[in-house]
């Protein structure tokens, strides 16, 4: 079983969350809300989508890299958990 399968009702719940982000964004842009308002929307949404992804990438490379049980020799744990650790401060 795959992690997105695995976790798919926690993912899709950060899927609808982003999609409330969306349409909050439609919401303030058709209620001709201030350019301020919208772009405090607008990061939010995208803080979400980049969490959505970190989440995601993470849970990858925890299953199918390092994952001691199916690959005994793989990339080490630590170095996998450093190399997380950027692409979550990138993403953010």
């Amino acid at each position: 079983m795959t992690h997105t399968i695995r976790d798919k009702a926690k993912l899709l719940a950060r899927v609808r969350r982003i999609r409330g982000q969306v349409d909050a964004i439609e919401r303030a842009l058709q209620s001709e809300a201030g350019c301020e308002r919208v772009m405090h929307i607008i990061a939010g949404m995208r803080g979400a989508t980049a969490g959505l992804m970190a989440v995601v990438v993470a849970d990858h490379v925890r299953s199918h890299l390092v994952d001691p049980a199916k690959h005994p020799g793989a990339l080490d744990t630590q170095a996998a958990d450093q190399l997380l650790d950027v692409v979550r401060t990138y993403l953010r």
